[in-house]
Parts: C-alpha cells; sequence; structure tokens
C-alpha cells in the first residue's frame, strides 16, 4: 500500500526512524547538520551555556560560519565574531569558518560538500531552505533550538502538507532561477506556502542548473514555506560527487502523494522579473517597469545570486561597458572560491574596468549590515533575497529585487532595465 508521502515527508520520515509521517505531525527527527553564524550562533551559544551542556553532540555536524557582520563593523560584531570563536575552539568544530576561509554560508556549505541528497539540515537563519537544490530537507530555526540541536543532535518538526510546483519548457536568454521564484512568489504571495513545502517537478526542472535551484530554494522562504525542493536527478548527483559529499540518499514522492495545489510554470513564457518595494510578492515583468526608474545603488551577490554563474552572467553585460555615475556598483563573490575562479576567468577586470567595487565574501549590504547601506531617498537594484522596509538601510530607502542580467543592466542604464535595452557594443 503507498504511503502517499511527499518527497520531503520521506526524508523526514526516514530522519525520524519511521516507514511514514503524516501532515501536521509533530516528530522528534535526527538532524545531519546543524548551522549558526555570526548573528545567530552567539544567541544559540549563550543558551547551551546556560543550561550548563558541556558537550557538542557530534563536532563534525556543526557548522559556523561568520559571514553577516564581517569582517567586524564595529565592536558589538567583532564581540559576536570572538564568542563564537572561542566556542568554536573549545569545542573543536570541524567545520569553522572565519574571516579568510568564510563565505556565504548557504553557499559554502555545498561548495565545502557539507549538503547531500537526503539530508535533514537545519540552520538558524532562514534561508536554510537553500539545500533543497540538492534534494535535502532543510529549514530555518530558532537560535534556542539551535543550541538543543548542538546538544542533542535531534529537533522538533510539524511535518509540513506541499505544493507541488510543475515546470516546463527552458528559461528565455537572460531569465533564470531568480525570475522563476520571483514569478513565483508574485503569483502567490509571501504567505501562499505558509508552512508548507514548495516540491518542484516535471520535465523542465533538467533546465535548471543546480545554481538555479538553489536559488529558487533560497527564496522559498519569502513564500512563507517551511522548505523547497527539487528531486535528485544526474545533474544533483554530479555536484555531490563533485564536492565530496557524503553519499546521496534518493528520495522521491508517491505516484499518489498528496498536494495542497498544484502550480503549473512555462519557464519559456518567463520573462526578466523585479519585485518592487517593499515585499518580494509586488513583482513585475520587466517590460512593465517603467523607463524614468533612477537608481543610486546595484548589489550583485548574496547567497540568492552570488554565486560563479550569476558572476559571469553579469560580467556578460558589464563586458566594455561602464557603470552610470550616477550609480554605485557593488559585487559580492560568495565564497572564497567564487573569488578565486572570478579572477582567473578574467571578471574582476571587466567589474574594476566598468567602475564596479568588489568585496571580499559577506553577506554586507543584503541585510543593511555594512559596505553599501543606503541613504534616505536612495533606490537600489539587488541580486539579494528581501525588500523589506529598512532593509538595506534607511526606511525612506528602496530595494528592487532582481536577477544578475538586469541587475546589471540597471548598472548601466542608470535606472531599473533590461539587458535588451543596451546598445550593441563591439567586442575585444
Amino acid at each position: 500500500m503507498s504511503t502517499k508521502m511527499t518527497m520531503t515527508q520521506k526524508i523526514i520520515a526516514a530522519h525520524c526512524g519511521r516507514d511514514s509521517v503524516q501532515a501536521d505531525e509533530i516528530v522528534l527527527a535526527q538532524i545531519d547538520l546543524v548551522l549558526g553564524n555570526d548573528i545567530t550562533a552567539p544567541v544559540a551559544i549563550n543558551e547551551f551555556d546556560k543550561a550548563g551542556i558541556s558537550a557538542v553532540f557530534d563536532k563534525d555536524k556543526i557548522a559556523l560560519v561568520l559571514d553577516h557582520f564581517t569582517p567586524n563593523k564595529d565592536i558589538k560584531a567583532a564581540e559576536q565574531s570572538k564568542k563564537v570563536r572561542e566556542f568554536a575552539r573549545r569545542h573543536d568544530i570541524t567545520h569553522f569558518y572565519d574571516v579568510g576561509q568564510v563565505g556565504i554560508e548557504h553557499a559554502l556549505l555545498p561548495e565545502k560538500g557539507l549538503v547531500s541528497a537526503g539530508d535533514l539540515i537545519i540552520g538558524a537563519d532562514s534561508h536554510t531552505c537553500t539545500y533543497g537544490g540538492l534534494g535535502a530537507f532543510s529549514t530555518g530555526v530558532g537560535s534556542t533550538d539551535m543550541a538543543a540541536a548542538m546538544a542533542s543532535g535531534k529537533v522538533w518538526l510539524r511535518v509540513p502538507r506541499a505544493i507541488r510546483v510543475e515546470l516546463t519548457g527552458q528559461f528565455p536568454s537572460h531569465v533564470s532561477g531568480k525570475d522563476l521564484i520571483l514569478h513565483l512568489i508574485g503569483r502567490i504571495g509571501v504567505d501562499g506556502a505558509l508552512y508548507q513545502s514548495l516540491e518542484f517537478t516535471g520535465p523542465g526542472v533538467a533546465n535548471l542548473t543546480v545554481d538555479d535551484r538553489l536559488c529558487v530554494c533560497n527564496m522559498a522562504i519569502e513564500a512563507g514555506a517551511k522548505n523547497g525542493i527539487f528531486p535528485v536527478d544526474e545533474q544533483a548527483l554530479e555536484y555531490i560527487r563533485a564536492h565530496g559529499a557524503q553519499p546521496p540518499r534518493v528520495y522521491a514522492a508517491d505516484p499518489d502523494a498528496e498536494y495542497e495545489r498544484v502550480i503549473r510554470i512555462d519557464l519559456s513564457e518567463l520573462s526578466p522579473t523585479v519585485a518592487f518595494p517593499h515585499l518580494p510578492e509586488n513583482t513585475r515583468s520587466i517590460d512593465e517597469v517603467a523607463k524614468d526608474l533612477a537608481i543610486d545603488q546595484v548589489v550583485i551577490g548574496s547567497c540568492t545570486n552570488g554565486r560563479l554563474s550569476d558572476l559571469i552572467a553579469a560580467a556578460e553585460i558589464l563586458k566594455n561597458r561602464r557603470i552610470h555615475p550616477r550609480v554605485r556598483c557593488l559585487i559580492f563573490p560568495a565564497t572564497q572560491k567564487i573569488y578565486l575562479d572570478a579572477i582567473r576567468l578574467g571578471l574582476f577586470d571587466i567589474f574594476v574596468n566598468a567602475g564596479c567595487a568588489v568585496s571580499t565574501p559577506t553577506c554586507g549590504p543584503c541585510l543593511g549590515g555594512h559596505m553599501g547601506i543606503l541613504a534616505e531617498g536612495e533606490r537600489c537594484v539587488a541580486t539579494t533575497n528581501r525588500n523589506f522596509v529598512g532593509r538595506m538601510g534607511h526606511p525612506g530607502s528602496e530595494v528592487y529585487l532582481a536577477g544578475p542580467a538586469v541587475a546589471a543592466a540597471s548598472a548601466v542604464l542608470g535606472r531599473v532595465g533590461s539587458p535588451d535595452e543596451l546598445p550593441a557594443i563591439e567586442e575585444d
């Protein structure tokens, strides 16, 4: 008899040591990895120490990544990082990443081979749902849950219901995973998948790169979802092998798995998409954007779009062009490896010659942290994941979310715009 479980439910059941689980059931699950950063881990460490716990459950299954306010922007940020460093040394944490070895956590962990298909991963950061791009169940938790997980290796979960998103077709030019997830959020709203699993299926999945999938799952939380997840195909398996991750455990939804709804998207019908202030659901096609929406800053990077493919997409637009004199364009490679790969490919030459500033890997301006804060009345086009009021600085500033191609084109145009609006240039 069929268990009628979704892919997410099967992973949770396996980590409970059970044959099946049901939607809305409260379960205690074993975890494969628990993650914290320089903002959330100090709170967890305080709770861990307050409870009098003397040892972590497994020093190899905890990742601590100092990525948000690093290199430290002020004394408070330095104290936060110091607390994490001392905890990591005291407990001999294997996967501790500090300045010089750090990357933005949700790009770094897959790159380091810490994510494999079938894993159950929690992190004290809402965008932990990124790892569903590799067929893992991953979700964000609070710092108290992180403290308990570091001690016990377990987490309480409510088994989510699910939405199936069926993909067909393939992306047109200048359209990527970012446009797909913005389109979906625009359709269902920021609470359209509240505490549900967004499960992506269909023949169109094969036309998404692993980077696209990680980007899509990264923003599942922006639709209120508990997690996003993709099937494990040869692309995902090759990525897992290439990065030296643990052997995958491949789960697939039952044919008669139960879903709250089915959403169908033809990738070929998508166009570059922009989310206007102040919610990711406030989306418009690039063709619907007024041609006079002047901007002051562009940010290309983050855990959403700071991977090498994103930098390449931006560089293709910026090559032999100049940033508009009114615009500051900031580039944030997501990891040290991506940073080096970008140098080797000559991308930094393109960026610097275009007038961009290139940063060490950091979350930086994405959360209004540092290295790109907006003043009152300023507008920014960003490849980041949130555009809430005051997200990147002053409450009177505005953030427009877009993919790397639109962000780069906007930097050149000095306004929100499309690569198709740029005049042709002669190649070197």
